[in-house]
């Protein structure tokens, strides 16, 4: 029996171990840089589209016959169509969550490699992009089991996606047998299959990911930015002094401390249009004499008002 089920993928940083697996099945010797790694989930064990789902006993059997299996697309069986590779395969488990069936939810992940080329630089975009990321995988089983009954599919009355006395029924695909590959798809029938995200571990930095994959001009643009960045904080910093500089002159009887945290929360149009306000105040206030009283001020009669 031949199945195609489908899932997503995610980039993730290569580390000496996964070179070891990737040049396990290349026939040269390839450096870090030479390659594009990426994880995927190949299939789990929740009810898909089809109603049907791999048990985890047959997962766990799939995972070795997916290492090395050629990823392509929409499964057009075609050398010109292969793209990637399958290196390194695992069984995975999401504590907590259950499937329909009722079980633990786990799934097999796969990691993935590609060649850096001027052709594959397109798809290396999308797949970070998120453009390509849904895939599907082809494979086979003995045989696929009616949940309600046990009987093999199509011996019995039980629909698939049908409740019978409180129990879903599905079918379990039971005894895999081959791989024989996974594929770039727009819908697959297994709704969690697909292109992983990637978080980088705590302590890495972005650098280090560019410099560890050779992109020299991409750090040079990250460092140019990082720098324009400081300037630009650095040019806010100032505004915001000048801002709070104005408004204390303006209003002398203003709590100032109060005024320069709302300032933090300004961006630069906003800190432009006090800047303008309270400048034309802040010039009216200088016109004002340094004791100022109106007629009816009492002053002693020795002077001391105007001493300093």
């Amino acid at each position: 029996m031949k199945i195609q089920k489908q899932a997503p993928a995610q980039a993730h940083a290569e580390q000496s171990a996964d070179m070891e697996q990737i040049n396990a099945l290349a026939k040269k010797t390839l450096a870090p840089q030479e390659v594009y790694t990426f994880c995927v989930r190949l299939c789990d064990n929740e009810v898909d589209r089809d109603g049907e789902r791999f048990p985890e006993a047959t997962l766990a059997q799939l995972a070795p016959m997916f290492v090395g299996k050629s990823g392509i697309f929409d499964h057009c069986w075609s050398a010109k169509e292969q793209t990637a590779r399958i290196y390194h395969t695992e069984l995975c488990r999401e504590e907590g969550r259950l499937t329909a069936a009722g079980d633990g939810y786990c799934y097999l992940k796969g990691k993935a490699y590609l060649l850096r080329t001027a052709k594959n630089a397109e798809l290396i975009e999308e797949i970070e992009a998120g453009i390509k990321k849904e895939v599907s995988v082809g494979c086979s089983v003995r045989q696929a089991v009616c949940s309600v009954c046990g009987a093999e599919s199509g011996s019995c009355e039980h629909i698939p996606g049908k409740v019978y006395d409180g129990k879903l029924c599905y079918r379990e695909l039971c005894g895999a047998e081959d791989a024989y590959e996974w594929s770039f798809v727009a819908v697959p029938a297994q709704r969690n299959a697909g292109v992983m995200k990637h978080f980088m571990p705590e302590g890495r930095h972005l650098k280090d990911f560019l410099r560890a994959a050779g992109r020299e001009a991409d750090l040079v643009q990250l460092e140019k930015l990082e720098a324009e960045a400081a300037l630009g904080r650095s040019y806010l910093r100032g505004l915001r002094r000048e801002v709070l500089r104005l408004f204390c002159a303006a209003e002398p009887e203003a709590d100032g401390k109060i005024f320069a945290a709302a300032l933090e929360k300004l961006e630069e149009q906003e800190l432009l249009e006090l800047r303008r306000v309270w400048r034309g105040k802040g010039e009216c206030a200088a016109f004002l004499p340094q004791l100022p009283y109106d007629e009816r001020a009492e002053l002693p009669g020795d002077g001391s008002a105007f001493m300093i």
